[in-house]
């Protein structure tokens, strides 16, 4: 009898407690698993241990699965213990797994393996900025990072900010924390002025910030601070 694999999402930001933005339904998954597969080995003990699951977090496995797993052989033997009959459980740095995250790379293993896959109820930050945005929720697309030299970055600005107009479809993107000041600046640089620009910083924490103005508003506005802040980015 082949195992379970269950997303577990987590909170987006470590000064949330997780049973805030978690529904306690998790809370009897959590409780029954001993192995994970983790971006991040430390930050997902810190997490459990947070939620206070019934199972010491020494007598847990944790195996990571980040940005450095070989697709191939290495995430097959991830999943072999599922296929031996033992459920595991996907935790993401931040928000819940397979969306913008290495851990697609196991769902996908066990879809090719006829493992059962269990997506849990939790934050992304990706859906909860398109909810506060006010802009086009029925048509939007994550674009991940944008280039980080200025050239190559303004061109892709302006693709994003011609298929806004010409699809009416959102199009969100996100940048390393430490760059957000110099990715802010040159949207202002590069948008129109009557283009629709979506800054969400700190999902869910205590500074959360969400505001959505044209581009012409955002140039005479105060910014918010978003320097080495999670941020996402919205052109509509």
């Amino acid at each position: 009898m082949l195992g379970t694999l269950y997303l577990i999402p987590c909170p987006i930001s470590d000064e949330t407690n997780p049973w805030e933005v978690l529904p306690a339904a998790n809370r009897d998954v959590m409780d029954s698993l001993d192995y994970f597969i983790v971006e991040n080995t430390r930050s997902a003990r810190r997490f459990l241990s947070k939620s206070g699951i019934e199972r010491a977090i020494d007598t847990l496995e944790f195996r990571e699965l980040n940005e450095h797993t070989v697709a191939g052989s290495q995430v097959d033997e991830l999943v072999r213990p599922l296929l031996e009959g033992r459920s595991a459980g996907v935790i993401s740095e931040a928000g819940v797994p397979g969306v913008a995250d290495p851990g697609a790379l196991v769902v996908e293993a066990c879809h090719r393996h006829g493992v059962r896959v269990v997506p849990l109820v939790g934050p992304s930050s990706i859906i909860l900025s398109v909810m506060a945005s006010g802009l086009n929720g029925q048509s939007f697309a994550f674009n991940g990072y944008l280039p980080v030299k200025t050239p190559e970055r303004a061109r892709a600005i302006r693709n994003l900010e011609r298929r806004a107009r010409a699809e009416h479809q959102s199009q969100l993107f996100i940048e390393a924390p430490y760059r957000n000041v110099k990715l802010m600046e040159q949207l202002l640089l590069t948008l129109g002025a009557d283009t629709r620009l979506t800054v969400a910083v700190d999902i869910t924490a205590p500074t959360e910030y969400i505001v959505t103005r044209t581009v012409g508003e955002w140039r005479t506005a105060k910014r918010p601070e978003m320097n080495k802040r999670p941020a996402i980015f919205i052109i509509g």
